[in-house]
């Protein structure tokens, strides 16, 4: 049985986009991560589609800074990235240990 994971925080549109688009492009370098890659051809497609995740991060911010949403709330996005398994998605990213 899969264990209930805790509720998302309560966050705006633009604040949800933000950290999809954020994990999305995490989990598009972990890909990339040359330490941890296998084949180029996954890499070089992961480094294409991170173009569009970053422009939807840009696009996620632009529209939090136009609705006068002037602060990041990091305690509240954090906890909305444990719940989305943020930690282990962002781990691909680091350094395997030695």
């Amino acid at each position: 049985m899969i264990p209930e994971l805790p509720p998302l925080p309560a966050l705006t549109r633009a604040e949800g986009g933000l950290v999809d688009a954020y994990l999305a492009a995490v989990d598009l370098l972990g890909r990339i991560n040359p330490s941890r890659s296998t084949h180029t051809y996954g890499a070089l497609r992961a480094a294409q589609a991170l173009v569009g995740r970053a422009e939807e991060l840009r696009g996620a911010l632009a529209l939090m800074h136009a609705r006068g949403e002037s602060e990041i709330h990091a305690d509240t996005l954090a906890r909305a990235l444990r719940v989305l398994d943020g930690e282990r998605r962002a781990h691909r990213v680091t350094l395997p240990r030695a």
